[in-house]
């Protein structure tokens, strides 16, 4: 029986059950890939949030700020919080939509299109970069279980 007063050497770590739990290893992965992308967005004073809100707004011009925060997997309150603050930014407006004037439509500035074009860019980079040691076949299964992963956390 391990004695549980030990020393353990520096280094030397036993992390018992850590490596075999899924949880584990997502969110070691999380923090491997967040943490260069964090760095690039910190420098154009975007947040990892702001920044999948602004390609969301991007692909999907005059989408509401209701549709937006279903797609984003968030509620409505957070989102209205993030387009505030994107909006003060000048990267994102609101318009009345025509057909519900309650609703409003949410559209990226000229300033907002050239920086998300600039920032997909420099992801796709990083990204490259943090699964250079993948194979092709590799990271498309990796990123098909974990989209079936999501899904299924959705039910």
């Amino acid at each position: 029986m391990p004695d549980d007063h030990a020393r353990a050497r520096p280094g030397a770590l036993d992390l018992d059950i850590l490596p075999n739990l899924l949880g584990y290893q997502l969110r070691r992965a999380q923090t491997l890939v967040y943490s260069g992308f964090a760095d690039r967005l910190a420098r154009h004073g975007i947040t990892h949030g702001q920044f999948g809100l602004l390609i969301l707004a991007g692909a999907n011009p005059g989408a509401s700020q209701t549709a937006l925060a279903d797609a984003f997997g968030s509620s409505r309150s957070v989102i209205v919080r993030m387009i505030d603050r994107l909006e003060e930014a000048g990267l994102l407006s609101r318009e009345a939509q025509a057909e519900d004037r309650r609703s409003n439509a949410i559209l990226l500035t000229p300033r907002a299109r050239a920086l998300v074009c600039a920032l997909k860019d420099e992801v796709r980079a990083h990204e490259a970069r943090v699964v250079g040691h993948l194979g092709a076949a590799e990271i498309e299964a990796l990123k098909g279980l974990l989209s079936r992963l999501n899904g299924a956390a959705g039910r």
